[in-house]
């Protein structure tokens, strides 16, 4: 199991403006960011040429009018559902006008409820949000953030309306929230690590086996993943299989946050390997790599066989499979086919890990 960095590369851009393809986000910016439009103006023409239509929210006509024209919308627009909509269906973005006394931030809450949008980009001078350390905080679900809430002298008073007003999007189900400042508003929305913090309803994990329309972000981790040295290079042949036997965790549904695969060994029938195991650093409080283990484990059951095991060159990696019951092994002990090839010098740095899958025993009935 590996851990990717925070650089961006591969397709990553690919894989999110295809997730962003034929919905609506809402960016919402204070006026006097605004004041240089540059600094957004990149990433939603890139999102409108997608297909994917944009919401800006602001304050002031001036500060949308470089971003979207003459296509504005005023929030009192006693029909705006529908004018936005027909704005929208014109051009692939649109700007929607807050006026009034109230907060805006408390205006963009009641409207992102009122039109029912699946992503809110939030632009903030403090970007995302950090942790007692001063790490920044990438992917937050609603009970961390009341936890946030609940230590005010971490935050101040404006960063703390900020995130009540995200915890009643989130509870008034908005799916996501994201909060980042103008610099980094591509890097949040269109790579994997990101570059502010992710608000979500809930904290959930599924993993499931991987389809042909996950192929491209699996192929772009394990690209990742060798390209940093944390996966051994694998011919295309080697990635294909990897991709047929393969299985993703996604957070909230649509975050591919890690891959992994179980491959079967035809000179050992009973045993399978767990590979290409990586994950990302924006969902390591997730879990991801145990929610990957469990599912490997649990195909392996239904698949019958005896033994399961893994490699790896990283020490933390090694603790980690211990702790999910795996025992150390020598290299000779498993499938020789899985050493043809392989190579000599990182084969003396691998740590090599299996558990044994027993059967449990079948309840005695009743006399």
């Amino acid at each position: 199991m590996t851990h990717a960095g925070d650089g961006a590369g591969f397709s990553e851009r690919d894989f999110y403006l295809q997730e962003f393809r034929g919905r609506t986000l809402g960016i919402a910016c204070p006026s006097p960011l605004l004041r240089d439009p540059s600094g957004l103006g990149g990433v939603v023409g890139t999102l409108a040429r997608n297909g994917t239509r944009v919401l800006l929210i602001s304050s002031r006509r001036a500060a949308l009018e470089p971003l979207v024209g003459e296509r504005i919308v005023p929030a009192s627009d006693p029909a705006l559902e529908t004018t936005l909509w027909r704005r929208l269906r014109q051009s692939s973005r649109a700007g929607l006008l807050v006026g009034g006394r109230e907060p805006f931030a408390r205006r963009v809450r009641e409207l992102t409820l009122r039109l029912g949008l699946v992503k809110l980009v939030w632009i903030d001078p403090g970007g995302g949000f950090t942790d007692r350390r001063g790490a920044r905080l990438s992917f937050v679900h609603v009970d961390e953030l009341r936890e946030l809430l609940a230590a005010p002298h971490r935050l101040s008073p404006r960063r703390r309306a900020l995130l009540g007003e995200i915890d009643a999007m989130l509870s008034g189900g908005v799916p996501a929230v994201n909060v980042c400042d103008v610099a980094g508003v591509e890097q949040e929305l269109l790579t994997y690590a990101g570059s502010g913090t992710l608000f979500t309803r809930r904290r959930y994990v599924v993993v499931r086996e991987l389809g042909l329309d996950d192929f491209d972000a699996a192929d772009d981790l394990i690209s990742r993943g060798v390209a940093e040295g944390f996966l051994a290079p694998r011919p295309a042949r080697a990635v294909d299989q990897v991709l047929a036997h393969g299985f993703g965790a996604f957070v909230e549904g649509t975050h591919l946050a890690g891959i992994g695969a179980l491959l079967p060994f035809p000179d050992a029938p009973d045993a399978g390997e767990i590979a290409s195991l990586y994950t990302l650093t924006r969902f390591l409080g997730e879990g991801v790599g145990q929610h990957l283990v469990h599912f490997a484990l649990r195909r392996a059951r239904a698949e019958k066989l005896r033994v399961v095991f893994a490699l790896t060159t990283e020490p933390r990696v090694a603790a980690f499979f211990a702790r999910l019951g795996f025992e150390p092994a020598a290299a000779e002990d498993l499938p020789a086919s899985r050493w043809r090839g392989y190579d000599r010098s990182r084969r003396r740095r691998l740590h090599c890990y299996r558990r044994n899958l027993r059967r449990r025993p079948a309840r005695r009935r009743s006399p």
